[in-house]
């Protein structure tokens, strides 16, 4: 069985700042770019059967620089629809809400975490006959690719909080004795 390989895009400057980027499509930095490009090494010798992007430019940008070139979209893998948060940082929701967490209470006006938890099952459900026949790499975002590890490991959507994600990394997913693990996680291309 292959391994599924998560890719979080490389750096934007909103994710720099900290802001929450759901649906917004930012495009990448120069750091970004590089950062895509430094992970094509890692990807290199795999044997990748399927490939699955967001829709985002930020993430087909990085699949291109990453030599993933040719991967489908799915609109699935768009990043956790932020609503009234978009574009605004912790601190600044925090103003309003002062003891304001993501992962326990939600946003205003966009997705629950339930939502996006049902979205990645939607994906998951879609690459699994996939790994039989090599490594699945998906592209896309830090709290969805979260989510989607936590429905992983079968645990709930929110568990998705236990697992930081930093811009430009590679994660990998696989199996032990036939049960759900992480095999390697958030790690940068270069040292």
């Amino acid at each position: 069985m292959g391994e599924l390989i998560l890719v979080r895009h490389g750096e934007t400057e909103w994710a720099r700042d900290g802001r929450h980027t759901g649906r917004t499509d930012v495009p990448l930095t120069p750091r970004g770019e590089e950062q895509a490009r430094s992970l094509a090494p890692l990807l290199a010798d795999r044997k990748i059967a399927f490939r699955l992007v967001s829709p985002a430019a930020r993430a087909r940008r990085t699949a291109e620089l990453a030599g993933l070139g040719g991967a489908e979209t799915d609109d699935r893998l768009w990043e956790w629809d932020y609503g009234a948060y978009e574009g605004r940082t912790t601190p600044q929701i925090r103003e309003e809400r002062p003891d304001w967490y993501l992962w326990r209470d939600g946003v205003v006006d966009g997705e629950t975490v339930e939502q996006v938890g049902v979205r990645v099952d939607g994906v998951l459900d879609r690459v699994r006959p996939h790994l039989a026949e090599g490594d699945v790499v998906l592209v896309a975002h830090g709290h969805v690719l979260r989510v989607l590890t936590a429905r992983w490991l079968d645990l709930p959507p929110a568990g998705g909080r236990l697992f930081r994600l930093d811009t430009g990394t590679l994660s990998t997913l696989g199996t032990e004795h036939d049960q759900p693990v992480i095999r390697s996680w958030n790690v940068p291309a270069t040292a």
